[in-house]
């Protein structure tokens, strides 16, 4: 299918989070939270999320197979897409891994990666998606700060590819050279980043390390760890959602070290944000979390797979 023009929230990739600010180290459980399951109100090891401007949670509850939506403030959330069980009609999903907004359109844009497709979804009221992307084994997507161009990580191929609009095949953007850990490879890439500057980068999961592909480059470069899995603040262990903002700093939730961690650019380690506790259930714990992301405030979320929940850590600035 042909990839269509689309246009995303532009302050998702433009933010700057001062670096004389904290985070509280207990969380508040704003969706989820109430065991594993199919209700309103629980979630099914779910995989990704985002957050729009209303600072409205779309939640890809993978083994659900739906996207779910939970308002500020909501003790429950709405299936907007998906909810017909596990399939491959227009009107299911199978085990979808992300999900964004497009506001221009008042769609979503969704990860289906047990289908090997892209799928787009109305926003609300919708009861079937189409298809924008076929036969790519996906996990994370992400658009530029024009809008123009969807990138895509595919698992199998070890790649990242980019479709603008027009085209009807993707161009490869990183990865792409077989399963290694050269500079020029990737092994089971996962969440990916776009910047301004359409540099790509990628949770390199297996690799334990975060790359940073600048565009047209045929190789990439290590910005956090690198050096094996570990727990150290030079390792990471089985990187997962990432976000960088303006300034470079790169934040970087890892699903085996129960941890959100902050690399200030060119840093030679990285610093604990929250997390880092043990694996449990307290506000200040993590089981196996898979993604993060912030609102306009720098307000931290964070997706608590094996918890189903999703966290937030309220921002301030140091005195």
């Amino acid at each position: 299918m042909k990839f269509q023009s689309i246009v995303y929230l532009a302050w998702l990739n433009i933010r700057s989070i001062p670096l004389n600010g904290k985070w509280s180290p207990n969380g508040i459980t704003v969706a989820g939270g109430n065991g594993k399951g199919d209700q309103l109100n629980q979630l099914n090891d779910a995989l990704g999320f985002c957050i729009d401007e209303n600072q409205t949670i779309y939640i890809a509850d993978s083994y659900n197979h739906r996207i779910i939506a939970w308002k500020k403030d909501a003790t429950a959330g709405i299936i907007v897409a998906g909810g017909n069980g596990s399939g491959a009609e227009i009107n299911q999903l199978n085990v979808p891994m992300n999900v964004i907004v497009d506001e221009n359109t008042n769609t979503i844009i969704i990860t289906d990666r047990g289908n090997q497709r892209i799928v787009r979804w109305p926003r609300e009221n919708g009861t079937s998606g189409e298809i924008i992307i076929e036969n790519i084994n996906c996990w994370d997507l992400a658009l530029d700060s024009s809008g123009c161009s969807l990138y895509v990580s595919d698992c199998e191929k070890n790649e990242i590819r980019r479709w603008k609009i027009g085209e009807k095949e993707g161009i490869l953007v990183a990865g792409g050279n077989g399963k290694g850990d050269n500079l020029h490879q990737l092994n089971e890439p996962r969440s990916i980043f776009i910047d301004q500057n359409e540099s790509v980068y990628v949770a390199d999961w297996k690799n334990h390390r975060i790359m940073k592909w600048i565009k047209d480059v045929k190789q990439g470069v290590i910005i956090a760890g690198g050096g094996g899995f570990g727990n150290s603040l030079k390792e990471t262990g089985a990187p997962n959602g990432i976000v960088v903002d303006e300034l470079g700093t790169l934040y970087v939730i890892e699903g085996n070290n129960d941890r959100v961690m902050r690399w200030v650019k060119t840093a030679i380690q990285g610093e604990l944000v929250v997390g880092s506790n043990g694996n449990g259930v307290e506000a200040n714990q993590f089981n196996v979390p898979t993604n993060l992301a912030f609102d306009r405030e720098n307000n931290l979320y964070a997706l608590d797979g094996k918890n189903q929940r999703v966290q937030k850590f309220q921002f301030g600035l140091l005195e």
